[in-house]
C-alpha cells in the first residue's frame, strides 16, 4: 500500500531541502527525494566548494602583499593543493551533516533514489504520485502525495562539438575533482562561473585564458562594471577573447588546443586543460512531466506566479525553472511554494529586486536596475563614491571600485545598486533592504553608519545621489 504524504519533495538540494523543512515545521507530513548528495549543486559541486577555493587564492593574494603592511619576510609559499581541496571537502562535509540532521529533527522521511512522478492510472488514481527507484536492487517504492514540489536543479551546459572527458575537457563538476593544480587552462564562456573560476585560478598560479562569444564578459551586469572586471583581469593577467566562437577542441599528448575565430581572425590557444563555462541545463528529463502532463520546454518547467505547474498539485522551483539560477533564489521560490500549498496570503517574488554576486576579485555585487535606465524610458538619478576614499579600504589595501546609487527621478525611490570592491557580496544586503522598503537614496544617507567602515561607501554613493556627499 502506498505511503500518503502531504508533500513529496523531489531533489535534496538548498530549493528542495529548505521546502521540506519549511513544510515539516508548519506541520505536514514530508518525504524528501535525492537521487545523489544531500544538498544539490550549491553545496556539493557549486557556491560552497568554489568560495572555499576562493578563499584560498584571498589568503595567496594577501600573502604576496604582505609587504604593503609593513612586514617584511623572505619565507615562500607553496600550494599544497591537495589541502586546499582537502579543507573544501571538509567545509562540505560539515554542512551536508547540518542538512542531514535538520532532515532528521523535523522528522522528514529521507528516500535515496530516483523519484519522478506518475500520471493517473488503476493503481496511482490521482495524478502527482511518486515512484522512486532505490539504488542496487531493491523494490520500487510508491509515494501518495498531495502535493509534489520538483527540485531536480540544473546540470553544466556544453557546446555540441566540444565532447567534455572531465579529464582534458572539464565542467564545473569535473574540475573540482582535480588533485592536482593545471600549469594552463583555457576557460570557454565569461560568464558568472567562468570568471570565478579564472579569478581563483590565476592567484593560484594556473596561466588562465577566457574565451567569450559575447563582446563583453559577464553580460548580465551593466557595461561599466563588465569593463572594469576586463580591465581588472587583464591588470592582473589574465587572458580574454572576447566575441570569439570557439570552433574545436583538440587533445594530443595530454594538452589540448582550442580553434575559435574572433570576427575574420582565427586564433588557437594551447593549454594544459579547458573548462567549458557555457551555462546550466535543467534536469526535466526522466522525472515523469509527460506522464503528469507537466508542461515543460528546453528552459525549464513552466510555473505560474506560485510556482504551481499546469498540474496544479505539482510545483516547481529552483534551476529547473526559468528564473534567476541562484541558490538564494531557490530557497526563497521554495519557501513561497509552501506558503500557497499551506493556502497562506502569497506576494510573488519580484525577481528585479534580488541581489547577485560574483566571487571573484574585486568582488562585484548588484541588486535592481543599474544600468543607468529607470526601467522605463526615462534616466535614473545616480550617484557614486569610490573605495580608494574610504578610511576602511585604505587600512585594508582594498581600494579598487566603487559604488553606484540609482534612484527613480519622480519618486525619488531607490531602483538599483552596483558595488563593485572588497566585501561586495557582503555589503550588497543592505541595499537590497533599502529597495525592498522603498527607501530613497536620502534615507540611505542619513542612516548614520559606523566609521570606520566600508558601509561608508554605500553612505556617500547614496548622498552623492543629490550632490550631498560631504568627502567628494
Amino acid at each position: 500500500m502506498p505511503k500518503e504524504y502531504d508533500l513529496v519533495v523531489i531533489g535534496g538540494g538548498i530549493g528542495g531541502y529548505s521546502g521540506a523543512i519549511k513544510a515539516a515545521k508548519a506541520g505536514l507530513n514530508v518525504a524528501l527525494v535525492e537521487r545523489d548528495l544531500i544538498g544539490g549543486t550549491c553545496l556539493n559541486r557549486g557556491c560552497i566548494p568554489t568560495k572555499a577555493y576562493l578563499k584560498s587564492a584571498q589568503a595567496i593574494r594577501e600573502f604576496e602583499g604582505i609587504s604593503e603592511f609593513g612586514i617584511e619576510t623572505d619565507a615562500k609559499y607553496n600550494v599544497k593543493f591537495l589541502k586546499v581541496k582537502q579543507r573544501k571537502e571538509e567545509i562540505v562535509g560539515n554542512l551536508r551533516n547540518g542538512v542531514q540532521s535538520l532532515i532528521k529533527m523535523n522528522k522528514i522521511d529521507y528516500f535515496q533514489g530516483e523519484g519522478s512522478v506518475l500520471g493517473t492510472s488503476i493503481f496511482t488514481p490521482k495524478s502527482g504520485s511518486v515512484m522512486i527507484k532505490p539504488q542496487g536492487d531493491a523494490d520500487e517504492i510508491i509515494l501518495t502525495p498531495k502535493n509534489v514540489l520538483i527540485a531536480t536543479g540544473s546540470r553544466p551546459a556544453s557546446l555540441p562539438n566540444i565532447p567534455v572527458d572531465e579529464k582534458n575537457i572539464l565542467t564545473s563538476n569535473g574540475i573540482l575533482e582535480l588533485e592536482k593544480l593545471p600549469k594552463s587552462i583555457a576557460i570557454i564562456g565569461g560568464g558568472v562561473i567562468g570568471v570565478e573560476w579564472a579569478s581563483l585560478l590565476h592567484w593560484m598560479g594556473v596561466d588562465v585564458s577566457i574565451i567569450e562569444f559575447q563582446d563583453r564578459l559577464i553580460i548580465n551586469e551593466s557595461q561599466k562594471v563588465s569593463a572594469q572586471l576586463k580591465k581588472e583581469f587583464e591588470k592582473q593577467g589574465i587572458k580574454i577573447h572576447l566575441s570569439t566562437k570557439v570552433e574545436s577542441v583538440v587533445i594530443k599528448d595530454g594538452l589540448t588546443k582550442v580553434t575559435a575565430e574572433a570576427g575574420d581572425k582565427k586564433i588557437e590557444i594551447d593549454s594544459e586543460k579547458v573548462l567549458m563555462a557555457v551555462g546550466r541545463r535543467p534536469n526535466v528529463e526522466d522525472i515523469g512531466l509527460e506522464a503528469a502532463n507537466v508542461d515543460f520546454d528546453k528552459h525549464g518547467i513552466k510555473v505560474n506566479e506560485y510556482y504551481q505547474t499546469s498540474a496544479e498539485n505539482i510545483y516547481a522551483v529552483g534551476d529547473v525553472i526559468p528564473t534567476l539560477q541562484l541558490a538564494h533564489v531557490a530557497a526563497a521560490e521554495s519557501e513561497l511554494a509552501i506558503d500557497k500549498i499551506l493556502e497562506k496570503n502569497v506576494v510573488p517574488l519580484e525577481y528585479e529586486n534580488i541581489p547577485r554576486g560574483i566571487y571573484t576579485y574585486p568582488e562585484i555585487a548588484s541588486v535592481g536596475i543599474t544600468d543607468g535606465s529607470d526601467g522605463h524610458e526615462g534616466k535614473a538619478k545616480h550617484g557614486q563614491f569610490d573605495f580608494k576614499f574610504n578610511g576602511k579600504s585604505m587600512i585594508m589595501n582594498e581600494s579598487i571600485g566603487q559604488v553606484e546609487v540609482f534612484s527613480d527621478k519622480d519618486s525619488d525611490d531607490l531602483i538599483g545598486v552596483s558595488i563593485v570592491g572588497p566585501h561586495a557580496t557582503d555589503l550588497i544586503s543592505e541595499p537590497s533592504l533599502g529597495i525592498y522598503l522603498n527607501a530613497t537614496p536620502g534615507e540611505l544617507g542619513s542612516t548614520v553608519h559606523p566609521h570606520p567602515s566600508l558601509s561608508e561607501v554605500i553612505m556617500e554613493a547614496a548622498r552623492d545621489v543629490d550632490s550631498n556627499s560631504l568627502n567628494k
